[in-house]
């Protein structure tokens, strides 16, 4: 009878133990928010603003690229040519023009003593404007000729790593047409999705913990970052089927943008990562 009740008493104490840790476990995860989400980092194609013979591809997919470093060249032979011819355009309407600006200064005054006839005074003035709208469309040209020889060149927009390289050398390209892609290295953000019931206990620049599944060798643990809320959308939406919730996939969720601070060279595009918001800690 002893050993009945001894066992009753231990299998109370347990029940309750049970009971105890999940309401204490439960009240803690109450003041956490888990949100799921993926990373997204800006990607740019880059490609020539001109057409020609591809001359050199200076890049490697995996790369790292400075703002403003060259990367791929165009055969440019042709529009050093146009260039040079332009320029040549330039000096010769610039003769014809100053020598009609110094006919017109010498002889226009003799109109006044009739030396010279107003036929021929409208004559003068009419070839030095000519002179001076031939000159400063031969400017022009040579100023478009530059432009065209400037775009056989691709540099880098921003500081970036190569994802894609589209294109080799030798290969004959249009306007406009990828030769590689390129991810930038900033700004890098989490999109992810949180309930209406949720969207009460978030704002604008919350900052939040960005985990993903990768264990760091160093410390053994998931890598973590520091973030902070940076976008909220204002309109509802059904929860998209790659995203991963704990609750019914057809409920309206809101999508909102995690922006990361300390980036790193371990954050991929499209990497799931766990987002954690401490509710309690942000309460006034």
């Amino acid at each position: 009878m002893k050993k009945k009740v001894i066992v009753l008493i231990l299998l109370i104490l347990v029940i309750g133990g049970t009971l105890a840790f999940l309401y204490f476990k439960n009240r803690k995860v109450a003041n956490e928010l888990t949100l799921y989400g993926n990373i997204e980092i800006r990607q740019v194609d880059l490609s020539f603003q001109v057409s020609g013979k591809i001359e050199k591809m200076l890049k490697e997919e995996g790369d790292t690229v400075k703002a403003g470093e060259l990367i791929a060249v165009i055969d440019d032979k042709d529009y050093v040519s146009n260039f040079e011819k332009a320029e040549a355009d330039v000096e010769k309407t610039l003769a014809l023009k100053d020598d009609a600006e110094s006919k017109f200064e010498r002889q226009a005054p003799l109109v006044e003593d009739n030396t010279i006839s107003k036929q021929d005074y409208d004559t003068l003035l009419n070839t030095k404007n000519r002179s001076k709208a031939d000159y400063d469309a031969a400017v022009a040209q040579k100023n478009f000729a530059k432009n065209q020889l400037d775009y056989t060149k691709v540099y880098a927009p921003e500081e970036g790593i190569i994802m894609v390289r589209v294109q080799e050398p030798g290969a004959n390209v249009s306007k406009g047409q990828p030769v590689y892609t390129m991810a930038k290295t900033k700004p890098v953000w989490v999109r992810a999705y949180v309930n209406e019931t949720d969207l009460g206990n978030i704002k604008y620049g919350q900052e939040v913990n960005v985990y993903t599944d990768t264990v760091n060798p160093k410390t053994g643990e998931k890598r973590m970052y520091k973030g902070q809320i940076g976008y909220i959308s204002p309109v509802a939406e059904f929860t998209p089927k790659t995203v991963q919730s704990t609750d019914i996939r057809t409920n309206l969720v809101y999508r909102i943008r995690v922006y990361i601070y300390d980036i790193d060279e371990y954050l991929r595009q499209g990497m799931p990562v766990t987002i954690k918001v401490d509710l309690a800690g942000d309460k006034k």
